[in-house]
């Protein structure tokens, strides 16, 4: 049984195109989001919650234009996880099909959706998922893509992980550094330690998460350690000094 996501800026057409999901007896389980950065907070769950829980996902029902990212900027952004959803578009455009099948898109549906049409791409997202034995493969904890979306006025948009100098614990948020901005985002600390490890982050403080090509200086004064990022000084634990000196000396070593 698939458990869908369907993806529409436009509210009618997502409750049609839910209602027919829900008909189809292929779909165990069919919900909606109204945009892309909700889209991606649900999916990005789905991924830390692995392929057996509860909010897991199998396919994406993806419009493409729709306000700040497109529905080919989140495939985009998938493609850097292991297993990704696997995506059908659904669109009024025909325009975009070449785009959406470089992306490795199961299916194009056109709208208006008709019931048949939605159906053939239901069997094949069905059959292309127990053949990769998607639902049962579980991806990686430190594979992650390049990019994290972060809301900038009202617009969703992409910032490399690379320009990312340090990464500060607000709750249940975070909010991101770099050279010339702040962003916060809705993933807690700790999750964003184990997706970046693969990056270069490392966890300096309970508050802290910093990129290791990015600390300037270290600093010693008294028993305290402080580390310089950029115009930033960020204290560094005494349960993170061990390990920040070891990564510290195999950087300069090598």
């Amino acid at each position: 049984m698939l458990r869908v996501l369907a993806v529409d800026d436009e509210e009618p057409a997502l409750a049609e195109l839910l209602y027919l999901l829900r008909a189809d007896p292929r779909v165990g389980a069919a919900e909606g989001a109204t945009d892309a950065t909700e889209a991606l907070r649900r999916i990005t769950r789905a991924v830390e919650a692995g392929p057996d829980g509860d909010e897991a996902i199998d396919v994406l029902f993806l419009d493409i234009q729709m306000a700040g990212l497109t529905g080919l900027d989140v495939a985009r952004l998938l493609a850097g996880f292991a297993r990704p959803p696997l995506i059908v578009f659904v669109t009024a455009h025909e325009g975009f099909a070449v785009h959406a099948f470089d992306l490795k898109a199961v299916d194009y549906v056109l709208k208006p959706v008709r019931r048949e049409r939605l159906s053939e791409a239901v069997r094949r997202v069905a059959e292309q998922a127990e053949a990769l034995g998607h639902r049962r493969a579980a991806p990686p904890a430190t594979t992650t893509p390049d990019t994290i979306p972060v809301e900038l006025g009202g617009v969703t948009r992409l910032v490399a992980v690379q320009d990312i100098a340090y990464a500060e614990a607000q709750g249940d948020y975070a909010r991101l550094h770099t050279q010339d901005a702040s962003h916060l985002v809705r993933i807690p600390l700790t999750t964003l330690e184990e997706r970046w490890q693969q990056h270069g982050f490392v966890r300096v403080h309970r508050r802290h998460l910093v990129a290791l090509h990015r600390i300037d200086e270290l600093r010693l004064d008294g028993g305290s350690m402080s580390v310089r990022v950029g115009d930033a000084e960020l204290a560094v634990s005494r349960r993170h000094a061990s390990r920040l000196r070891e990564l510290l000396l195999r950087r300069s070593a090598s």
